[in-house]
């Protein structure tokens, strides 16, 4: 790995490395925080467009942070050129959003709607994805994704100088293909295994699953 000269001011104590996010910049702060903040789950969003089409991003600054409501929140940054994203310009006009939890399977497809396409073309539309009902909810949803939460939008926080846009998604409902899902008495039991979602890592780094284990929480 190379390192900047400003990152080189930061490494102390031989072979010890500390960095002073006081003192480097925008850039290296996010090289640094998306290669130690792994795994990171990717939300792949879908939204609807002014243009009658389907706008299809993923973000990996994405959590679950409540249950009561249930809120999904996704950071989004802007554009290079500072103009808001499409996600954010949607969801705050049409207040309704699908976020999908993508297999490793499709890496490749995802990856591809990460590209800054000119205002108005749809990732969809690129993929040539196919989209299906999504039952109870107003927008449709990609069919190769084993999950996906239909969601209207709760707030839009603006944090930063940039600024930095966090997305809260109120989930209304939720979609589990049948097939990766199986019932333990009352509760459905959903297979991380066979779903293997995706996960980002730093730079052009992405993971799946490769094992699975239960740990029991202490009494």
């Amino acid at each position: 790995m190379q390192f900047s000269p400003i990152f080189a001011t930061s490494i102390i104590n031989n072979d010890k490395m500390y960095f002073d996010f006081t003192k480097i910049s925008e850039a290296e702060r996010y090289h640094l925080t998306t290669q130690t903040v792994i795994p990171r789950p990717v939300a792949w969003i879908l939204t609807d467009s002014e243009q009658d089409n389907y706008n299809l991003a993923p973000f990996s600054y994405f959590t679950a942070i409540s249950s009561n409501p249930p809120l999904l929140m996704v950071s989004i940054g802007p554009k290079p050129n500072g103009d808001l994203k499409d996600t954010i310009l949607n969801a705050k006009t049409y207040k309704k959003m699908v976020i999908h939890i993508a297999s490793d399977s499709l890496a490749e497809d995802l990856n591809k709607t990460a590209k800054d396409l000119p205002h108005g073309e749809s990732e969809v539309d690129m993929l040539g994805a196919e989209l299906v009902e999504f039952k109870g909810f107003l927008l449709p949803r990609l069919r190769d994704c084993d999950i996906a939460f239909g969601c209207t939008l709760f707030e839009i926080k603006e944090i930063g100088n940039k600024p930095q846009s966090l997305l809260f998604a109120q989930i209304e409902h939720l979609f589990v293909s049948d097939s990766v899902t199986e019932m333990d008495g009352n509760r459905a039991k959903i297979n991380a295994k066979q779903i293997s979602p995706l996960a980002r890592l730093g730079g052009m780094e992405y993971a799946n699953l490769d094992k699975v284990f239960a740990i029991e929480r202490p009494k």
